[in-house]
């Protein structure tokens, strides 16, 4: 599933958990990423191809701020891959039969205007936002 880039294009980001084996039974067994190392305290995934690093850390009660796009309320800190249209649509699938409950749920964005893409956000199970979107016309990714 994920695939891996240059070395040049890979980019690492790291984020707080709760527990270690629920987050390798989510980001490995639903969303179906390549565990890499671990240690006691942390854990990391090939995360479509980049490395994303899991450390377990009490977060208490975090209220993240969220903005409005396309009349949703997204959250603003987030994280998540653009995948192409089969593997999203393919995901989307597997997230509704698994119980996902969405933050938003897969949709199209911007339908008819430039940057149209379909996009979804739920959240890991320690409250990690994710989102996952796809373009039709990849070369819209950057359109302004």
């Amino acid at each position: 599933m994920p695939t891996a880039p240059t070395a040049k294009s890979i980019f690492h980001l790291a984020a707080p958990v709760r527990d270690k084996e629920e987050t390798r039974t989510f980001y490995r067994d639903l969303l179906g990423c390549t565990q890499g190392r671990e240690a006691d305290t942390w854990i990391d995934f090939d995360f479509f191809g980049h490395q994303v690093s899991f450390h377990v850390k009490d977060m208490g009660d975090i209220v993240e701020p969220t903005n409005a796009v396309d009349g949703k309320q997204v959250p603003v800190r987030h994280f998540g891959a653009i995948l192409d249209w089969n593997t999203w649509t393919e995901m989307s699938e597997r997230l509704k039969s698994a119980g996902t409950e969405f933050v938003i749920e897969p949709y199209i964005r911007f339908k008819g205007e430039i940057g149209e893409q379909a996009t979804m956000f739920f959240m890991d199970p320690s409250g990690n936002a994710l989102e996952f979107k796809s373009f039709k016309d990849m070369s819209q990714v950057f359109a302004s």
